[in-house]
Parts: C-alpha cells; structure tokens; sequence
C-alpha cells in the first residue's frame, strides 16, 4: 500500500484506526492526536492530514468513554492555535517568493498559494476563522498571514476565536451525533460528505475566479 493509499484508507476509516490508536497506545493517544492537528495546521506542506474527520470521528468515541471530551477539546484546542501560530511564523520568515524548483515549492504550489492570497486579501483578518473550516486552506492561510506582516496581536484573536468555534463545532457534532446508527453504519460516507461540505467553498471560489478571467 502507497502512502497515498494509507492516508486516504486512514481517513475513510479514521473512526477504526483511532480505536487501534487507542487499544496500542492508551493515553498517549492524546498526544497522537495534538501532533496530526497541530502538522495539518502549522506545518504548510502538510495539508492534506485529516482535521475535520479527525474531530467528528474523536467526539463520537469521546461519546461512548473512548476519550475525555474535556481533555480532548483542550487537546485540539492547543494543537490548532500553537500550529497556526508556528505557521505565522514560519510565512512571516521566508515569506510567499518561494522558488518553484525548491524543496518548498515542490510541496507549496503557487496556486494554492495564490488561492489563500486571494481569499485573505478579500476577506481580511476573519480569513483566518473562515479558514478554519475549509482543508488546505486553513493549512495556507496563517502562512500568508505571517508573510503578509499581519499584525501579530490582531493574527492571535482571530486564531484564537476560529480554533475554539472549528474544535467546538466539529467535535461536539461528532460527540452528539456521531453514534447515531444511521450515521455509525456509513460512517465512510458521512466523512466524505464532511470533506466535501469543507471544501466545497474553495471550489466556488475557483469557480468564480475562473468565470471573471473569463
């Protein structure tokens, strides 16, 4: 199996292999999990790790004992605030001018980066809580915050108040609606359609931009 065919097995089947995280490392799953978040949002050439699935998935065995829904808000909620910041800063030191044929560039495609630019300019600092919400994108966008010189003291409320909505939302949803039978017996395709609500506002976007190219 390829690492893309574990990555994308893994988080189709996250709610299974959590349970194996759980049965092999006990209460340093909690430390797993701090580290997949804080990755997928502080380091920018790693956006394709799950975060919206992670924190459904999570909440609904949070719902049956699995995990301490205290300890894990506060979990996440670390994890996605120090990335963000870690992220910042790291676009704050080498900036968006990243060489195409660079080990960066070869991670970091310009029109991804170009998206997240285009987004943040027309949004401003709320981007940064909009983002939260939306795959890749909120991977990208504290980076251009930190290359774009954001005020630091503005950049923390903004990822302050969109880390506790985003770690509040997805894993109280998954807490409380996770165990449904209905949504436990297509649990895959609930998952997917999570994925696909995610980032269905960054297609729109590629969409429109395209169309006034046109």
């Amino acid at each position: 199996m390829s690492i893309i065919q574990g990555l994308i097995d893994f988080i189709l089947h996250i709610d299974e292999h959590l349970v194996e995280i759980i049965q092999q490392f006990g209460a340093w799953s909690y430390g797993i999990l701090f580290s997949v978040v804080f990755v997928e949002t502080g380091v920018v050439i790693m956006p394709f790790l799950p975060g919206d699935s992670l924190l459904f998935a999570s909440g609904a065995l949070a719902a049956i004992g699995a995990f301490n829904l205290g300890l894990l808000l506060i979990v996440f909620f670390a994890a996605a605030v120090i990335g963000d910041t870690v992220n910042y800063h790291i676009g704050k030191t080498i900036g968006t001018s990243i060489p195409p044929e660079s080990f960066l560039g070869k991670f970091i495609k310009k029109e991804r980066m170009d998206a997240a630019q285009n987004f943040f300019n027309k949004h401003g600092g709320k981007t940064i809580v909009i983002a939260r919400f939306m795959p890749f994108i909120r991977t990208f966008i504290p980076f251009v915050a930190g290359a774009s010189r954001m005020n630091y003291k503005y950049f923390i409320v903004y990822n302050v108040v969109g880390a506790v909505l985003w770690v509040l939302s997805c894993t109280l949803i998954g807490y409380f609606f996770g165990n449904i039978p209905i949504i436990k017996e297509n649990f895959s395709t609930v998952l997917i359609l999570i994925i696909f609500i995610s980032v269905l506002p960054a297609i729109i976007g590629a969409v429109k931009g395209r169309s006034k190219k046109k």
